[in-house]
């Protein structure tokens, strides 16, 4: 099986370039199941029920999150109705929506589970207990289990990434929005990488307006930051993993441009 994993969608610029360029994605490597991370795709910083329409009629087949989920009130309505957006599972139990599901994908069961990490953010369940009660959930129901690890430290997304090694299909990172060029399969067969990057303005610092972040580093003053324009960059991660054992076989990093004047 097929699943590409792809960095967190950034503004309309995001919208458009994933719109744009993951369908052709989809018919030249075979894809079998689209996951993207959805948490900014709406002015850069949260998600709205528009935007995930406009993903899912891209070729997404699941939407996670992270930090900034909340941002918009009326997401929540969609995420007790829709099971195809996952806010992290690691909120209380009583918040809306859920942090995993199971996807029927060419006859075969998926799992896919969002988690934050807590170091440099806020503080919530653990993330390794979480996925541990997510396993015991799932238990025989399938053994492709997909996990965006939601995080800021490289060590914690390295740490989790070894707790749950051969008990997991894929852990790719997201959050930072800058690609690592450490994906591999760790020894018990389960592909990672620390951050699959960012699906937004090519020409941006993490999807911002370059002048407006360094005025900020500079000054030292509040900066209202706005999404940057221009041409579009989708980053994301290729796995190939077995049907039977649920093991990676391989995993490659798909980094495309948008082209100049082939804007939708």
């Amino acid at each position: 099986m097929r699943i590409l994993c792809v960095g967190d969608v950034v503004g309309s610029v995001g919208r458009r370039t994933l719109q744009k360029l993951l369908p052709k994605l989809k018919e030249e490597y075979a894809i079998d199941f689209v996951i993207v991370n959805g948490e900014n795709a709406s002015g850069g910083l949260g998600i709205t029920p528009q935007a995930v329409d406009e993903m899912l009629n891209a070729g997404a087949d699941c939407i996670t999150t992270g930090n900034h989920i909340w941002r918009y009130k009326e997401i929540i309505e969609r995420l007790t109705k829709d099971e195809r957006i996952l806010r992290p599972a690691n909120y209380p139990e009583e918040t809306p929506g859920s942090g995993w599901a199971i996807f029927r994908v060419a006859g075969k069961a998926v799992c896919v589970a969002c988690i934050l990490g807590l170091v440099f953010m806020e503080p919530l369940g653990c993330p390794f207990r979480a996925i541990d009660k997510i396993l015991d959930e799932v238990g025989d129901k399938t053994n492709i289990v997909v996990v965006d690890f939601h995080a800021e430290a490289t060590s914690e997304k390295q740490a989790f990434a070894r707790y749950v090694d051969g008990r997991v299909s894929v852990v790719f990172g997201t959050h930072t929005h800058v690609m690592t060029a450490d994906e591999r399969i760790l020894p018990k067969g389960t592909a990672y990488i620390t951050d699959v990057g960012m699906t937004g303005p090519a020409e941006s610092v993490i999807g911002v307006k370059p002048e407006l972040i360094i005025q900020r580093f500079v000054t030292k003053l509040p900066v209202k930051f706005e999404v940057a324009t221009g041409s579009g960059i989708l980053s994301s991660v290729l796995v190939d993993v077995d049907d039977v054992t649920g093991r990676a076989r391989s995993i490659k990093r798909l980094v495309v441009k948008e082209p100049e004047g082939e804007r939708v």
